[in-house]
């Protein structure tokens, strides 16, 4: 079980990591079996080892400009869901929404993490080249 304030602490950690040197400290995030899946439709990366990895080659580093908002949705037994909205660079040069819905095991960790990311001006309609109701 997992309550709103240890989401939020969790949350917290979880930006802080990003912004941290290295990846010893996914050790305290992650569960060693954990699954982080990017988006939906994707492969889950499977294994902390290859969490590691992965946030190596996705972030640009400790010093990555960027702002983190995040909002707790819902939290029931072991889940949790919260909308992020990430906005990368100063000047901002790239910005999404997400949901992510993180599962936790009994020890605080995470054992699975999904995000549903979406960007500005891409289409979420399933009619080829939709743009959705602002047609922009």
């Amino acid at each position: 079980m997992v309550d709103r304030a240890e989401f939020a602490a969790w949350i917290e950690r979880y930006e802080r990591s990003w912004r941290s040197a290295g990846t010893a400290h996914l050790r305290e995030l992650f569960t060693e079996d954990a699954s982080y899946l990017h988006a939906p439709y994707e492969e889950p990366v499977v294994g902390l080892p290859d969490i590691e990895r992965d946030w190596e080659a996705e972030r640009d580093g400790p010093d990555e400009m960027f702002t983190m908002a995040a909002s707790i949705v819902a939290v029931e037994g072991d889940t949790g869901v919260a909308r992020v909205l990430v906005r990368y660079g100063e000047p901002v040069r790239q910005e999404y929404q997400d949901l992510w819905l993180v599962r936790f095991a009994a020890d605080g960790r995470c054992v699975s993490f999904e995000e549903w990311p979406y960007w500005p001006n891409q289409a979420w309609t399933a009619s080829p080249g939709g743009m959705g109701a602002s047609g922009a």
